[in-house]
């Protein structure tokens, strides 16, 4: 992929074997940012997977709840269910979930989504597939409000409180992806397939955009994070490709306008995505040909 000769649509529309890797300025081949956190993404799945086979004893369980060498972590909306559920909370879960939340807390929000989670993965894969359908007019882009993903975060953890089960459980595709990854085949792959063809056919990233709680909850971290995602005004020429190519594209809404009064009167040249929808996925960075996007922790000067 080369960001700095293609056009717009050539960017966003680009091979995804190409959208591993970039042409620098000086000519030379650099792996993207795609690359690097679908290198994260299986790395991790495979030490789920190389821990239970080989038994190296290193990140056992699932991404539901698992042991860092030996150290417990617990997925934050799998606790608010066995809270909602139980009624109680045991001290493993509390240190499972408070190191996590600080992790993401630190590395920003829902990076999960992006670097972690393996359904993340197959729905990128499944939106290049959605795209080329739009794009020759087979189908429809559907789009709706965002916001709709707190309604589901409400309901599930209404079901746990009234069923006393954790009902959501059996249909996250998260966790059956990740017990498939680990111990095999179940029938339960056959729903995670489903999804994906609901996110290729009918709407891009479906699950992720509008209903996933494990994606929402990791959300509300990203709000308060000090980790963000800057864009830089006076380089930016808003020929809107990170508009495009982002996941959840209304985190950079206020971004889309070239002409801002609230900017203009207060001089201001860089802006942090402060929604804590993005999911850190650096796709504006890998579509960006004037390099206006970066990583800025926040807190760093007080570090």
């Amino acid at each position: 992929m080369d960001r700095y000769n293609w056009s717009v649509k050539e960017l966003v529309n680009a091979p995804i074997l190409s959208t591993l890797y970039y042409r620098t300025k000086q000519g030379k081949i650099r792996p993207t940012w795609r690359f690097w956190r679908w290198l994260s993404v299986i790395v991790i799945n495979l030490a789920f997977f190389l821990s239970y086979f080989v038994d190296i004893q290193f990140l056992e369980g699932t991404l539901t709840g698992s042991r860092l060498l030996g150290f417990h972590l617990i997925d934050p909306f799998a606790a608010l269910e066995i809270l909602a559920s139980e009624h109680h909370i045991h001290t493993n879960i509390i240190i499972g979930t408070a190191t996590i939340v600080g992790f993401y807390f630190l590395v920003g929000g829902k990076a999960f989504c992006g670097w972690v989670c393996p359904y993340g993965l197959l729905s990128e894969i499944g939106e290049y597939f959605h795209q080329k359908l739009v794009n020759k007019r087979i189908i429809k882009e559907r789009r709706f409000d965002p916001r709709v993903r707190y309604v589901f975060w409400v309901i599930f953890l209404a079901a746990a409180a009234i069923d006393g089960y954790l009902v959501f459980e059996i249909i996250n595709p998260v966790g059956i992806l990740s017990r498939f990854i680990v111990y095999g085949w179940s029938l339960a792959i056959v729903w995670v397939v489903v999804i994906l063809a609901i996110e290729i056919f009918f709407s891009r990233r479906a699950w992720c955009k509008y209903v996933c709680p494990i994606g929402t909850t990791y959300s509300f971290i990203g709000w308060i994070s000090p980790m963000k995602v800057q864009w830089d005004m006076e380089k930016c020429d808003h020929c809107a490709a990170c508009f495009i190519a982002c996941p959840e594209e209304h985190v950079l809404e206020r971004f889309k306008s070239k002409y801002d009064k609230e900017r203009e009167e207060k001089g201001i040249t860089k802006e942090f995505v402060k929604d804590g929808d993005c999911i850190m996925c650096a796709r504006c960075f890998d579509v960006c040909h004037e390099d206006a996007y970066n990583f800025e922790f926040r807190l760093k000067n007080l570090v």
